[in-house]
């Protein structure tokens, strides 16, 4: 059982982006911030590189690999849903890639853990829109663009039919239920802007590279909103 809620700690660790505090810890594991304690000191004692003190919370040292985990049912389900949602959803390259990872996920359950994750009774379905075939020409540009921020040149027509053509930094995509939405920093308005990918009507990926300051990042989106 301990060994159980050891590996546990190490997925909320894993999982984390900042330093986790143990009474957050406890809540969602249900037991007592004591135990948490104990459970981290016996995680350093093993060797497992976790940093942080009571009070301030914990996380992992960067660059720590941790093997792959047996999935709890909850966490199997919830992976099979989102992956065939999205291939119910996109007919383009991450319907692929949505395919590729259930490959790569059963491969790491192995046996009879892969055949019950491709045999999960879960049914994704979504109604096709044409916006969605419109979008998916350029979301894959997009989707490089934000990995590598590189500025894009964009000719867009608006929901008013105002055409323009624009020079913007990709930050994110957000798909709603009839659209999706590029967010970027454009160049002319020197601020945010959304642009819905089926009113594109070019884009083109350039070689200038941009690194967006303080203000100019997705999360500042975000928290802007």
């Amino acid at each position: 059982m301990k060994s159980l809620r050891l590996f546990a700690v190490l997925d909320e660790l894993r999982a984390a982006r900042r330093p986790v505090a143990a009474h957050t810890m406890a809540e969602r594991l249900g037991v007592s911030e004591r135990t948490i304690y104990r459970d981290i000191a016996s995680l350093q004692a093993m060797g497992a590189p976790v940093r942080g003190e009571a009070g301030l919370g914990y996380q992992l040292e960067p660059g720590y690999f941790l093997p792959p985990l047996q999935f709890s049912p909850d966490e199997m389900e919830a992976v099979m849903l989102a992956l065939r949602l999205l291939s119910a959803r996109n007919e383009a390259a991450l319907s692929a890639a949505a395919a590729r990872a259930r490959g790569k996920i059963a491969a790491v359950l192995g046996g009879e853990g892969s055949q019950r994750f491709h045999n999960l009774p879960l049914l994704a379905v979504s109604r096709s829109h044409d916006t969605d075939r419109s979008a998916e020409q350029w979301e894959g540009l997009l989707r490089q663009a934000i990995r590598e921020r590189r500025v894009v040149d964009l000719s867009y027509n608006s929901l008013s039919e105002h055409q323009s053509e624009r020079r913007v930094w990709p930050l994110g995509l957000t798909v709603f239920d009839e659209a999706w939405l590029l967010t970027a920093w454009c160049e002319q308005a020197g601020a945010f802007r959304n642009f819905r990918l089926d009113r594109m009507r070019a884009a083109t990926l350039t070689d200038t590279r941009f690194q967006p300051a303080a203000g100019q990042r997705f999360a500042d989106y975000l928290a802007s909103l």
